[in-house]
């Protein structure tokens, strides 16, 4: 039976963050949600949030808004990690990106806060094509996308959940990096074909220039610091290095990791990627 804790979620609204809180609570945690929605407020961009949020916590795990590579997360995680310590927490468990070298700066300030640590570096989510940046575009039928030979070990957000909520709980996995992938790599074209073919819909898939695809972008007034983001994520993480597969997630869970053809055909139940106004009356 594992002792009862108070365990901070920041981010516990999202994609991985949800699915933490929700495991922490079935197994009898106490979990408060670090978002500006809940009370105690819990705001990156105002550090007077984070006391407040911090009272009273044994364990936080740290998401960070947008990525921990853009500038000025760096000093946040600082900062944080800093009033952590002040507020008597002992141990958080930070999700990193995998194979972002900007990220890596944020992980040694958590390694070198005093406080015991988890990194949790993940690649490219499966949810990304049904609850994120990628989802409007498989419903419009039509996905354009630079880089189509980049092969990408993508990762399941409730695998992520699983890693995390064990580096939570047991101190074993202390002071520990892991590397969370898929069981195999996909390209951009390969995914596309296998949502395709489980929803029955046509979706054509387009590769492109990256120069192209900010031009796309651009068209819709995205705001610089995402268009920052995008090139970054595409020009860094998309790389031949990065497409290694590890075996991290069996490591620690002791199972294989989800399979991306799992993933689709269980987001294909959920309706997700049903066009709207068809099945619905």
């Amino acid at each position: 039976m594992t002792k009862k804790q108070n365990i901070l979620v920041l981010g516990g609204k999202g994609k991985t963050g949800s699915r933490v809180a929700g495991r922490l609570l079935k197994k009898g945690q106490a979990v408060r949600i670090g978002s500006r929605s809940e009370e105690p407020s819990f705001d990156w961009e105002d550090p007077a949030t984070w006391e407040s949020a911090l009272e009273g916590m044994d364990k936080v795990y740290i998401t960070f808004q947008p990525d921990l590579a853009v500038p000025g997360a760096s000093e946040a995680i600082e900062g944080f990690t800093g009033q952590a310590v002040k507020s008597g927490v002992k141990k958080v468990v930070l999700l990193s990106g995998k194979g972002e070298k900007e990220a890596e700066k944020c992980e040694k300030i958590v390694m070198n806060s005093g406080l015991d640590w988890t990194i949790v570096r993940a690649t490219w989510f499966n949810q990304n094509f049904s609850e994120s940046f990628f989802l409007d575009p498989i419903l419009a039928g039509h996905v354009a996308l630079p880089k189509n030979d980049a092969l990408v070990p993508y990762v399941d957000v409730n695998d992520i959940a699983d890693v995390v909520v064990a580096s939570l709980l047991n101190d074993k996995h202390n002071d520990e990096i892991y590397e969370l992938t898929g069981p195999r790599t996909l390209t951009f074209s390969d995914v596309v074909k296998e949502i395709s073919a489980a929803t029955g819909k046509e979706i054509q898939f387009t590769a492109i220039s990256m120069e192209e695809y900010n031009a796309m972008m651009q068209e819709f007034n995205l705001p610089d610091g995402y268009l920052w983001l995008i090139n970054y994520l595409f020009e860094t993480v998309l790389v031949e290095s990065n497409s290694v597969i590890t075996n991290d997630i069996e490591k620690v869970l002791g199972r294989k990791p989800t399979d991306f053809t799992e993933y689709v055909n269980a987001a294909v139940k959920t309706g997700v990627w049903n066009p709207v106004g068809v099945g619905h009356k």
